[in-house]
């Protein structure tokens, strides 16, 4: 069988959506009607992956209105209303939440493809310093005792900053996610990653 070769999919590339939003603060609802118009955009440019900002149901400078159930209430529907919108939509989806875990709250990349949650990967990494204090709001990956959550529904949700994601149909994608701070510590969690297999 001949391979096309202007298809940039038999040459090991897969085309990524970075996808930016208008976004927010503190209003999940409108985030999550954001990143559904930017999903679709994304799936009419054939795009196998977006890739959405840290924290964008939210935004990321809620600050002390993190710790407000409301917010996090209005996240999980946000993410829910993502979640449906992706039935329909052929494209994996790396959405930034704040998640609370048995009490514990977590800056988490959730990952999602037709319907169904495949992981969700917490921040490791929290700045504290400058402007930044993460500390302050969520907990670091390494403190979860959990490897798997219940979310949205969906039963034994993969949870933790170890989860590599293999592409249906492209065995040579395999991705990990990691999250802002993440990339910048002396040994990224990415480099594990690609030692275990992420290209």
């Amino acid at each position: 069988m001949k391979k096309e070769f202007f298809n940039l999919y038999n040459h090991d590339f897969i085309r990524a959506s970075v996808a930016v939003p208008e976004i927010r603060v503190a209003d999940p609802s409108f985030n999550a009607e954001q990143t559904v118009a930017l999903m679709e955009q994304a799936v009419e440019r054939h795009a196998l992956l977006a890739v959405f900002p840290e924290l964008g149901l939210s935004g990321y400078s809620c600050e002390d209105l993190f710790h407000q159930q409301a917010l996090l209430d209005g996240c999980r529907q946000a993410l829910r209303v993502v979640l449906e919108a992706s039935a329909r939509l052929p494209i994996i989806s790396v959405v930034g939440v704040p998640l609370q875990v048995n009490g514990l709250l977590f800056n988490c990349a959730v990952i999602i493809y037709k319907r169904k949650v495949l992981g969700v990967a917490p921040k490791t990494y929290l700045p504290n310093y400058r402007e930044y204090y993460e500390m302050r709001q969520f907990t670091p990956a390494d403190a979860s005792p959990w490897t798997t959550i219940d979310l949205l529904g969906q039963r034994y949700v993969p949870f933790g900053n170890r989860l590599i994601f293999q592409v249906e149909n492209i065995p040579d994608c395999r991705f990990y996610v990691e999250i802002c701070e993440d990339l910048w510590a002396p040994i990224p969690p990415s480099s594990y990653a690609a030692l275990a297999g992420a290209t």
